[in-house]
């Protein structure tokens, strides 16, 4: 298992976050905002001084993500449009930056979960698109239709693409209220698809809090990926905050500095909590 984290989470200077993060000894960074940029309006300067960066400190970027179809279900031409542009732009920044994946959404859900339909409009969205080698990873996403692996692997079967697996954060399932117990449920059904796992704990659906204190059970989790030989990224997302809990706009757009404020000495609690987990 490698450790990332996402370097919002920490702050929107990555001069002062990335030495932090390699000083805790982790080896990825996951690019989300940087300099009050959200991720899909990253320039290619900004791209570059990314890369940079994690070259300096030795720092793989183990993944992007961007907004990808985290909005409300498309209903005319012109949602389908800017549904298209932020994917493609958000494509063109996952190269710039070298990321071996993109993650992506499904669509806020109006009600139950509709992982078929949702399907059927990424289906549309990603026809005659070369996403030139960036994998597309689902993210299981709380207030989307695949708020957990079950949702998640409904809409995989419907989509057949193969450049699409998922993206693990169990964190999502239990704060979305369809998952209170996703272990080892949710893991034995999609384990042949777990590509990548964002790390974060939430207290049932009222707030996320720091990592090992909520209803997530990390050490039964850690331990089974140990034994499975899981070689991919664990990359933290904290969402706690020493002081306040991240309102729901936040949650839902989660870059520039209201976001990342109060949030890195929380993450660096957080990281040091994980890197033990996963040595012990």
């Amino acid at each position: 298992m490698r450790l990332a984290v996402i370097t919002d989470e920490l702050g929107q200077d990555p001069e002062t976050v990335f030495p932090t993060i390699r000083q805790l000894g982790f080896t990825g960074v996951e690019i989300r905002s940087f300099q009050d940029t959200p991720p899909h309006k990253l320039t290619d300067t900004q791209c570059t001084k990314l890369r940079s960066l994690a070259a300096r400190y030795e720092l793989s970027v183990a993944g992007f993500c961007p907004p990808v179809f985290k909005c409300p279900a498309l209903t005319d031409d012109a949602d389908l449009e800017a549904a298209r542009t932020v994917f493609k732009d958000s494509l063109k920044v996952a190269a710039a930056l070298g990321a071996p994946h993109m993650r992506i959404f499904t669509f806020y859900r109006a009600g139950e979960p509709a992982p078929k339909i949702a399907a059927a409009r990424v289906a549309q969205l990603l026809s005659g698109i070369d996403t030139a080698g960036v994998d597309l990873l689902v993210e299981t996403g709380t207030r989307t239709n695949t708020p957990t692996v079950a949702h998640t692997l409904q809409f995989l079967e419907a989509l057949g693409d193969p450049r699409v697996g998922i993206l693990w954060d169990p964190g999502n399932g239990v704060f979305s209220g369809w998952e209170t117990s996703p272990f080892p449920r949710e893991y034995e059904a999609g384990r042949g698809l777990i590509r990548h796992i964002h790390v974060k704990d939430p207290r049932g659906q009222d707030e996320y809090v720091r990592l090992g204190d909520g209803d997530v059970p990390w050490t039964r989790i850690l331990g089974r990926l140990r034994e499975d030989g899981y070689d991919g990224w664990l990359s933290l997302e904290t969402h706690w905050r020493i002081g306040r809990v991240l309102p729901p706009e936040q949650r839902d757009v989660p870059w520039g500095r209201d976001f990342s404020a109060d949030g890195f000495e929380a993450s660096v609690e957080c990281m040091q909590r994980l890197r033990g987990m996963v040595r012990t």
